[in-house]
């Protein structure tokens, strides 16, 4: 469960999960309660494939590159908030 034991967020990190947290309706979901480290799928916050296309639109929309679904690193780049992050970080056009 997400608690007290939660990594610190970059700055990147927290302002992705403010957009996961709010693109994808997650009530009861604080961004700051997201472990960079932990699986995003299929774990805590049980997120779906439906959920990966409306955040890699979300994405797209808000950092000015496209997140491809037949992109063959998405099982990589959607591991973690953190390796997100780092994708977002380096492809961002915005």
């Amino acid at each position: 469960m997400m608690g007290a034991s939660v990594a610190a967020q970059s700055e990147i990190e927290l302002e992705l999960a403010r957009l996961i947290v709010s693109a994808l309706n997650l009530e009861g979901v604080s961004p700051e309660s997201i472990d960079p480290g932990a699986q995003l799928f299929g774990g805590t916050l049980g997120l779906d494939s439906i959920d990966a296309l409306e955040l890699a639109l979300a994405i797209s929309r808000r950092y000015g590159f496209e997140l491809r679904s037949d992109d063959d690193n998405n099982a990589r780049i959607f591991a973690s908030l953190g390796s997100l992050a780092q994708h977002v970080h380096t492809h961002r056009t915005a």
